[in-house]
């Protein structure tokens, strides 16, 4: 370890620079030398690195979701060549480089965090071996071989002989219950910040070598963590316990807002983005309106959860465009005109119903019989006629085949039509 330590040493005076600058504002409040002054100088400095790290962590989230992308095809090599491991890795390969992806990735925090883990391992051990290093002087040496968190000094180590412990002024028990207590914290915080990962963020419908990467870290870390901690100081296990619980508190959050698709985590999210929108009828926030369009945006590529939230939006009369934004659909409009309420929409065509056969029948012969009426305009003409003319014209109305033509028409039977007589029972 020490040789690992001495290999970072070019970022060593950096690291010291920056906790006697944090010690110089907690010392003027807690004293100089409490274990309150040094350990949230620690602890500032942790903040301090991971804030630096913020661009490597959303360059990280990128390259999550460039390969949540690629799934599909994953889950296309992975069934077609299902009987040749070789060939399937060579295929995702070739996906990884054509696409300019790296399942790697995830892992740049962990490594840009590195020069610095090594570095404050560095300068605390050379505090514990009585040792000026960087920035730190003789004074702030010997200010920091005083300083205690909860009884135990900050350069001791669980390994440390009860001699060493006792030039620190401090118990040997007390530095291993509280070292072992702060290794469990951080194998647990590791642990628990895996499996957040593993068992809510991830589609578990394809499996890629991210996810068998990602299911290894969750067991070797921890491991690791138990193992080499015992020869970390107290200083240095409180710098990776508070590094842990800054990654499970960003973790929770990016899983809270911005979850995996056809993760559990996204069922959750669209769970509550659905009652969010159905209750004020849009969305708000670029957040919720880049995941609706996304959403919108994959047509019949949704996933299970993806389809139910679009489909709840229809059954509360409401519709996602593709702008991620949320407006009334024609359910909404139909349930409003129910109550009453004016509305714009263009009422539907209503058709036509049904006639009968005997309606159509009766409608037949009540426009034959209109049709062979005189009109109007005839009946004075045929006031005008000569009176020998008359005659003629009774004989012709008088014949029988003209009477008969205009029934059969009409539909009626030829002849003269005997009257009807009520039935006896």
């Amino acid at each position: 370890m020490d040789t690992i330590a001495s290999f970072f040493s070019f970022i060593t005076t950096p690291v010291s620079w920056v906790i006697v600058q944090f010690h110089t504002v907690y010392g003027a409040l807690f004293g100089d030398d409490t274990g309150w002054a040094w350990g949230l100088s620690i602890v500032s400095l942790v903040i301090l690195i991971r804030i630096c790290l913020i661009p490597l962590f959303v360059k990280q989230i990128k390259a999550t979701r460039a390969m949540q992308t690629l799934q599909p095809e994953m889950k296309k090599i992975q069934e077609r060549y299902k009987n040749d491991k070789q060939r399937q890795s060579e295929e995702m390969m070739k996906l990884y480089k054509e696409t300019g992806t790296n399942p790697l990735s995830s892992c740049l925090p962990i490594l840009a965090q590195s020069p610095f883990f090594f570095a404050l391992y560095h300068v605390l051990n050379s505090i514990a071996n009585n040792d000026t290093i960087g920035s730190i002087n003789q004074n702030l040496l010997d200010s920091a071989q005083k300083a205690h968190i909860f009884g135990a000094p900050l350069a001791a180590k669980f390994t440390d002989s009860s001699s060493d412990v006792a030039a620190l002024d401090a118990s040997l028990t007390t530095v291993r219950i509280i070292t072992a207590v702060m290794i469990v914290m951080m194998s647990a915080s590791q642990f628990y910040t895996q499996r957040q990962l593993m068992t809510k963020n991830v589609d578990t419908t394809v499996k890629t070598p991210f996810m068998q990467q990602q299911k290894m870290l969750m067991y070797i870390f921890p491991v690791m963590f138990a193992v080499f901690g015992i020869n970390f100081p107290v200083g240095v296990l409180l710098y990776w316990l508070t590094t842990n619980v800054w990654t499970m508190g960003q973790q929770m959050y990016v899983i809270r807002n911005n979850p995996t698709p056809g993760s559990k985590a996204q069922a959750a999210y669209l769970e509550r983005l659905h009652k969010h929108v159905t209750h004020h009828g849009k969305t708000r926030g670029r957040g919720e309106k880049a995941i609706v369009k996304a959403i919108v945006a994959k047509g019949r590529d949704r996933n299970e959860y993806e389809r139910k939230f679009i489909n709840g939006l229809s059954k509360a009369g409401l519709a996602a465009q593709a702008d991620g934004t949320v407006v009334k659909g024609e359910t909404a409009i139909a349930v409003q005109a129910e109550d009453g309420t004016p509305t714009t929409a263009t009422p539907k065509r209503q058709q036509p119903k049904r006639q009968s056969k005997s309606q159509r029948q009766a409608g037949g012969a009540k426009a034959a019989g209109e049709s062979s009426e005189p009109k109007t305009s005839l009946s004075k003409s045929d006031s005008d006629e000569p009176e020998d003319a008359k005659p003629a014209a009774k004989k012709a109305a008088q014949k029988p085949d003209g009477g008969g033509r205009s029934k059969a028409q009409s539909g009626q039977r030829k002849g003269p039509q005997r009257p009807k007589s009520p039935t006896k029972k």
